[in-house]
């Protein structure tokens, strides 16, 4: 009997998202007048009830009172219920089956409603505990049965004694009430369920905090739907994230933490050692110190297009998985080229500064179509691709270089060299990725082959272009104008200040690297970024990963999934599988990918074996990570 456990479970915003009486005020009131300040008070009084401010009794009899129920409110109000079981209980509906025996609902809300929603978990009504109504003879809801230990302050200490359980019992609730079994010296242990609502008395008086039932189950070593509880995956999201991607993380159930700039590397390598999944733009280097105290990083989100500020080769061989958004801001980096093209073109940032200063200078000087004129695109990606087609539309003539050959949109045409692409092009605009061998290709001897009098852009990254040098050849006037929006250093937050060379030039245009700041690609990548990384920690799948071997992998059904990362050495698949057969494990599926780092082997297999194995594949020498999912 030592080893039995019993599980002492409360019903309202615990098994069920909502308080029930809240619920059936919206049936019994719908269409009252007075429905919302019914419904309002009734929160309050509930809460009152739940903090310990207010006698048990006395909020039953205010509830009861307010809410006008009757008999005939309660098949709708089961109903709403039915819907509104809490998700992680949704999701560990086998285990509250295979558990049945062992699990006692006590509530002190009422068994009319509570029995038809546990029943369809397998609870028996014979293990449900709490109060009744009493109903007068036309079916109206007078009140309950003063009698019943439920009614009444400490009522739920006084019933699981009554029980007489031997073994340990463990309580799960949300309320002070649920405390108090385990205030009394009956319960082994009690745990503050904070999925549906947080409640800092409750929590302080905790022995555990279970922001789900997955969290309760993992403590406690027993079968669950999740291999991990999700709300011990730790999220840190850095340089002002879309509020869309922080509320997908949470939704998803993960903590996550948000600070509005970047981290410097000292504050990175102390910020990130607890963290799983790390989120930053284009400012926080995540270098290989950073990488050397992150033990627990899974996988970083560049909510950008570039990954030149992260590691990719240190961040491969920890096994960690790093992901951006290709093309989530094309269209807005784009638009701004097209816009400056124009503003500079006619001369624009020169012309308004005057304005503001007072001064009308009405002049077609300097000031040109960009019709007929011929745009250079060096580097022809998503971004340079996109860019000649909307061009095109415009009427420029649309020519680039690239060091890969090309296929061309439209009526543009890849130049055969970069001499000709220099001395032809009326606009030249960067749109290259931030690779280190990227750095200053466009300088002295560059800036000397442009025709004179050519626009020059750089939305692409700061370190392509030798400031020194641009700023020289704006001086001299060869560069006409000039569109910048990222720089080698650029400040940390908006609170640091901007220093450059290029401040206070003619036609120049400095923007402060916004190219894909919109709130249209900024919700974007929101949405695809987090989406690909929760598709990586919860199936593995790694596809348009900038870094891992990709993969799409199929969801895991009826099965557990073996995730084993390995540098990329002969025969370390056949070490997998022999292990695999040692312990007689009937493989379902089974998916390889390498690159020239690393090797990633997915095993689907049947649910029974021994978990020796696990440790086995964690042994074998290539190994970088290992993990199980189901």
């Amino acid at each position: 009997m030592e080893n039995l456990k019993h599980f002492v479970i409360d019903f309202d915003s615990t098994f069920t998202r909502v308080e029930a009486l809240d619920v059936l005020c919206e049936v019994s009131l719908n269409g009252h007048p007075n429905k919302d300040s019914a419904l309002q008070k009734i929160k309050e009084i509930t809460d009152l009830g739940m903090e310990g401010k207010l006698s048990l009794r006395e909020s039953l009899e205010k509830r009861l009172d307010i809410l006008q129920a009757k008999k005939e409110h309660l098949p709708e109000l089961i109903n709403r219920l039915s819907k509104e079981v809490s998700e992680s209980f949704k999701r560990n509906k086998d285990f509250v089956k295979k558990y049945a025996d062992e699990i006692y609902i006590v509530s002190n809300g009422f068994k009319d409603f509570i029995v038809p929603i546990v029943e369809q978990y397998g609870i028996n009504p014979d293990q449900v505990y709490a109060n009744e109504f009493t109903y007068d003879d036309e079916g109206n809801i007078t009140g309950f049965d003063p009698d019943n230990l439920l009614s009444s302050n400490g009522g739920k200490p006084k019933q699981i004694q009554s029980l007489n359980l031997q073994g340990e019992i463990f309580v799960l609730g949300d309320g002070y009430t649920d405390y108090e079994i385990k205030k009394a010296g009956i319960a082994h242990k009690f745990y503050a369920f904070t999925e549906n609502i947080r409640r800092e008395n409750v929590l302080e008086n905790a022995d555990h905090e279970a922001p789900t039932l997955d969290e309760f189950l993992y403590v406690n070593k027993m079968e669950r739907a999740l291999s991990y509880p999700k709300n011990r995956i730790k999220v840190l999201l850095l340089e002002n994230i879309h509020d869309h991607g922080i509320k997908k993380l949470k939704e998803e159930g993960y903590q996550v933490e948000v600070y509005p700039a970047g981290m410097s590397e000292e504050e990175l390598s102390e910020a990130i050692k607890d963290v799983s999944i790390l989120g930053i733009r284009s400012k926080t280097q995540v270098t290989a110190k950073v990488l050397e105290n992150a033990n627990r990083l899974l996988a970083v989100g560049a909510f950008c297009i570039g990954t030149n500020q992260i590691d990719l080769n240190t961040c491969l061989r920890k096994g960690i998985a790093v992901f951006n958004a290709p093309y989530s801001n094309t269209r807005s980096v784009v638009e701004l080229a097209i816009g400056e093209i124009i503003m500079l073109m006619r001369n624009l940032p020169d012309k308004i500064k005057l304005m503001h200063e007072g001064n009308w200078d009405k002049s077609a000087k300097n000031s040109f179509e960009i019709r007929g004129k011929k745009l250079g695109i060096f580097g022809y990606g998503n971004i340079g691709s996109q860019l000649s087609v909307v061009a095109e539309s415009l009427g420029l003539k649309v020519q680039f270089y690239d060091i890969e050959e090309k296929l061309a949109l439209g009526n543009a045409e890849q130049c055969k060299s970069l001499d000709e692409f220099l001395e032809t092009s009326d606009v030249i605009t960067l749109h290259v990725d931030g690779r280190p061998t990227n750095k200053n290709i466009f300088g002295e001897s560059e800036f000397s082959k442009m025709k004179d009098g050519v626009i020059f852009l750089n939305l692409s990254r700061g370190h392509v272009v030798d400031i020194a040098a641009l700023k020289k050849y704006i001086v001299s006037g060869k560069i006409k104008g000039a569109g910048i929006d990222v720089f080698p250093e650029e400040p940390m937050s908006n609170n640091d200040e901007f220093i450059s060379e290029l401040r206070s030039l003619p036609n120049t245009i400095l923007t402060p690297h916004i190219g894909g700041s919109t709130l249209e690609a900024q919700e974007m990548i929101a949405d695809f970024v987090p989406g690909k990384i929760m598709d990586y920690i919860n199936t593995g799948s790694t596809s348009v990963s900038v870094n891992f071997p990709n993969i799409v992998l199929p969801k895991l059904k009826d099965a557990h999934r073996f995730i084993h990362i390995h540098k990329n050495e002969p025969g370390v698949l056949a070490e997998i599988n022999n292990e695999l057969a040692k312990h007689d494990i009937n493989v379902v599926g089974q998916y390889l990918k390498t690159n020239e780092e690393v090797g990633y082997v997915i095993t689907d297999i049947n649910k029974d074996y021994d978990s020796e194995v696990i440790k086995n594949l964690k042994k074998i020498k290539a190994t970088i990570r290992f993990r199980v999912l189901y």
